[in-house]
């Protein structure tokens, strides 16, 4: 469907993209995920025509498009802000790519109504201003704006990053669901780790201009290949020298393990088993609690299902213990 092909950008003497190449296909939802600065929002305004690469080609079910205008992509595009006209009404915003393609009347309003009530807009949204309505019915205004025009791809720049957390969860899942709805092709950035592996079908990690890892949500999360993807998707360990060694585990690489990967007082046979650790601090989250570790000079932690009372108060002694086989290493 998509497949961009050693893709380089430069803004003057920066280095943007330094040689990406993936591939996206038919009906995926594609994200593009890492911290500010590392070049996904460039690549995604290289799919979308925005910027012009370098060097590199971007093809869409085999045509070049690298050169092609803007307008002649069939790309639909939802920005960080949204972007809508604030002096338009809500069936003037989503409407306004028909009107410029110069489509009848009739037709725009058929499209508009259509797209509207699959993003769950009634009437009596579509002549109220931009100002009037919630962040939530904006973001569906803005996704119903970029599909009207039956694109072949939807492009989305970090949409939920001005929400609540609780919205954000909330559209989180409402755009999971348009997406399986409408079974279009999907690019979305977002610099949040929890976002893009709940929403993804594939997430590509992007660190200084690179892709470090193109993988399922699963494979990214416990086969992180680089040690920047391993620390930069979830929390995780870092075991150091005194905990490999009372473990009696021989590495001379960076070892790490993922919190749910240990655990406190509940050993199995193919544990190995660090006894005699403090509990020094707790974080309550409602579905689990974490709880921090001291063996010795070093620190470890594990999370627990809350089980609606704290399993270990501060200073209680317990048992870690962790499978070796899960130990990641860089």
């Amino acid at each position: 469907m998509i497949k961009l092909d050693n893709i380089k950008v430069n803004f003057g003497d920066f280095v943007a993209l330094k040689g990406i190449s993936l591939e996206v296909a038919q009906g995926e939802f594609f994200t593009l995920l890492g911290p500010s600065g590392c070049g996904k929002t460039t690549t995604l305004r290289s799919i979308t025509g925005f910027i012009v690469p370098d060097s590199g080609s971007i093809h869409v079910n085999g045509k070049d498009i690298t050169n092609m205008a803007i307008e002649k992509r069939n790309i639909g595009m939802v920005f960080q802000n949204y972007a809508l006209f604030p002096s338009m009404s809500v069936y003037e915003n989503i409407a306004f790519g028909l009107k410029v393609k110069k489509v009848p009347k009739a037709e725009i309003k058929q499209r508009v109504d259509e797209v509207a009530q699959k993003v769950e807009l009634d009437a009596s949204h579509m002549s109220k201003k931009i100002s009037q309505l919630s962040g939530g019915q904006q973001q569906r205004i803005a996704i119903a704006r970029a599909l009207v025009t039956s694109p072949s791809i939807i492009c989305l720049d970090e949409p939920l990053s001005n929400l609540d957390a609780k919205l954000r969860i909330q559209l989180r899942n409402e755009l999971k669901d348009l997406q399986r709805k409408f079974g279009i092709t999907t690019i979305y950035v977002t610099h949040d780790q929890e976002e893009a592996l709940t929403l993804s079908d594939r997430i590509a990690v992007f660190n200084k201009g690179e892709i470090e890892q193109i993988g399922r949500p699963d494979e990214i999360y416990n086969y992180s290949k680089t040690e920047f993807v391993c620390n930069f998707i979830g929390d995780i360990n870092k075991l150091d020298a005194e905990i490999l060694q009372k473990a009696g585990v021989e590495s001379d690489k960076n070892c790490y393990i993922r919190l749910e990967r240990v655990y406190a007082n509940n050993p199995s046979p193919r544990h190995v088993v660090i006894s005699s650790a403090e509990v020094i601090a707790s974080e309550y989250y409602g579905l689990y609690i974490k709880y921090t570790l001291s063996v010795g000079g070093s620190i470890i932690k594990v999370v627990e299902k809350n089980s609606g009372v704290p399993l270990y108060a501060m200073g209680e002694k317990v048992d870690v213990s962790f499978d070796p086989n899960n130990i990641l290493q860089f």
